[in-house]
């Protein structure tokens, strides 16, 4: 069994470029072994040889992989925090603003950040750069409808503003759209860009190893201007941002030095 998953990740990483060797192992096999015993097969072989040759089993796996449960507004008081602590101090510095939303999966994250500069700048003088991995979670977030429950935590005033209505579902109007451009990136293997004035990566460094993400803390830090802000999960605080040349800004935001 140990052999047959190890290979499965040289496989997949020469197929796919992503090396699931930087996962946490127990929680990603575990998450595999699931979808390969749903659909059928009995050895992380067979189901590496049907990826190969079908697409749709691929980009299942890419879904599975990447857990896509986002909401706008996720933990609200953290963003409340953003708002009223965090962003004043981003604006005095420049009048105009660079983000990115690392990982953004299916949208709600980046249109989250759009309101909310949206509310604090013209709509010329602020973009939003989203990345994700996986390409269906991107498209869907290109369409921006969403059910009701993605819309729980969003303020009424924001919610009337910004979203029409159409059923069950709400779509995101086109001036908050406007300012986000998603890209497909794999963070782990690709380069980052910048200098961001802010970085959102939220809930995801979770699944990875600790060297994974000394990794990727190092390059995020890099691709941050001075005193630009890295934002993550309510899991995810950095214990020795000092190794990463950042400081504690507030709880869960961390400043460039």
């Amino acid at each position: 069994m140990e052999k047959d998953f190890q290979d499965f990740i040289k496989n997949f990483y020469r197929l796919s470029g992503i090396d699931l060797s930087l996962y946490k192992e127990a929680q990603m096999k575990r998450r595999l072994t699931s979808l390969y015993e749903k659909r059928g097969f009995t050895s992380f072989a067979d189901y590496f040889k049907a990826i190969h040759t079908n697409k749709n089993l691929l980009d299942e796996l890419l879904d599975r992989m990447t857990i896509n449960v986002s909401e706008f507004y996720r933990n609200y008081k953290r963003w409340e925090v953003l708002e009223k602590n965090i962003l004043p101090d981003l604006l005095k510095a420049k009048a105009q603003m660079k983000v990115w939303s690392a990982a953004c999966s299916t949208g709600e994250e980046p249109y989250t950040l759009s309101m909310l500069l949206s509310n604090e700048m013209k709509a010329k003088d602020f973009q939003i750069l989203a990345t994700d991995i996986d390409a269906n979670a991107l498209e869907r977030a290109k369409n921006g409808v969403y059910l009701e429950r993605a819309l729980n935590e969003v303020p009424v005033a924001q919610k009337n503003k910004y979203f029409e209505q159409q059923g069950s579902m709400y779509k995101i109007m086109d001036e908050v759209k406007k300012n986000v451009t998603f890209k497909k990136q794999n963070l782990l293997a690709d380069s980052f860009g910048g200098p961001f004035d802010l970085i959102v990566c939220r809930n995801v460094l979770i699944y990875f190893t600790e060297d994974a993400k000394d990794l990727l803390y190092h390059k995020f830090a890099q691709a941050l201007r001075p005193g630009g802000i890295f934002f993550v999960g309510s899991t995810e605080q950095i214990f020795t941002p000092a190794k990463y040349g950042l400081e504690t800004a507030d709880t869960f935001f961390y400043r460039k030095i």
